[in-house]
């Protein structure tokens, strides 16, 4: 490393070799044609060697010329591409896990609106219904539904949510009262209480024992879009199936129910750009 040639000779030699010509390399590196005449001199004065045979109004490598010049384009690509590593943002990894149905129909839409302002941050999604990712070290964020304490875990709100029935339209046209619910299969979900509703209603029935227990609500949204009965369902989940009209809300009656929340291990506090992540989801549910 102690016989390094001058290094601001070494861009003057490539564009040179590269153009053919001192005044095109001077052209291309904002430089007068003497100033690349001198450097490619002063390099060869270090070598020993010369590196171009000059001609009338041309120039062409020698032997030693074109050695050198392999050594040197790899040596400038290399600096190329480590400073440009260098300069670029560093690059921040989050491991999201959400709830099949929320991830699907409002967190992805999310995660790409914050990719096109924030393209150094890289994403792992994945969905699971249980904290069992979170709880060991496997996810950064999640996003779940349920109530209001989440031990081990840190939480924010993301939606307050209403559950109402949905269903397909043509089952919709054959419902008139709640009370005509009993005539039709209703599908359940272990976080979802049919009898709440009921009440909310004003119709005296208790929680069904019968018909399909769906754990996953995108798999018991796509079955009610099937014709398979009929669902109770949060407003934030089924609003994109309304509003496409897979699905009808064949009633007005609706009640409180649990809350979809962000959640994330204490850990999450240290880690590089996931607050300004969690921050930006819950401000966007509430924009919602």
């Amino acid at each position: 490393m102690h016989d390094l040639p001058p290094l601001h000779t070494l861009p003057a030699f490539e564009a040179a070799a590269r153009l053919g010509s001192f005044l095109a390399a001077a052209e291309a590196l904002h430089l007068t044609p003497s100033a690349v005449s001198h450097r490619i001199r002063l390099l060869e004065e270090h070598l020993g060697q010369s590196l171009f045979e000059r001609r009338h109004r041309a120039i062409a490598l020698t032997a030693a010329g074109r050695r050198y010049l392999a050594v040197v384009r790899d040596t400038l690509l290399r600096l190329d591409e480590a400073s440009a590593e260098l300069r670029a943002p560093e690059k921040t990894r989050l491991r999201i896990s959400a709830a099949p149905a929320l991830g699907s129909k409002w967190l992805v839409s999310r995660v790409a609106a914050w990719q096109q302002q924030h393209p150094e941050t890289e994403f792992s999604l994945g969905t699971a219904t249980s904290l069992a990712p979170l709880l060991a070290g496997e996810a950064d964020i999640g996003l779940r539904y349920g109530e209001e304490e989440w031990p081990g875990l840190l939480a924010w709100k993301l939606f307050e949510e209403r559950v109402f029935p949905v269903c397909s339209p043509a089952l919709a046209a054959q419902l008139q009262t709640p009370s005509d619910l009993d005539r039709v299969r209703l599908l359940r979900h272990p976080l979802l209480s049919w009898q709440r509703w009921f009440a909310a209603a004003g119709v005296k029935h208790a929680e069904p024992k019968e018909g399909p227990l769906y754990e996953d609500a995108l798999l018991m949204l796509e079955a009610a879009v099937a014709g398979h009965g009929v669902a109770l369902m949060a407003e934030t989940l089924a609003a994109p199936y309304l509003a496409e009209g897979r699905l009808s809300r064949p009633f007005a009656a609706d009640c409180p129910d649990r809350s979809f929340y962000v959640v994330a291990p204490p850990a999450v506090q240290e880690k590089r750009g996931a607050m300004d992540f969690i921050r930006w989801l819950v401000r966007s549910a509430k924009a919602t």
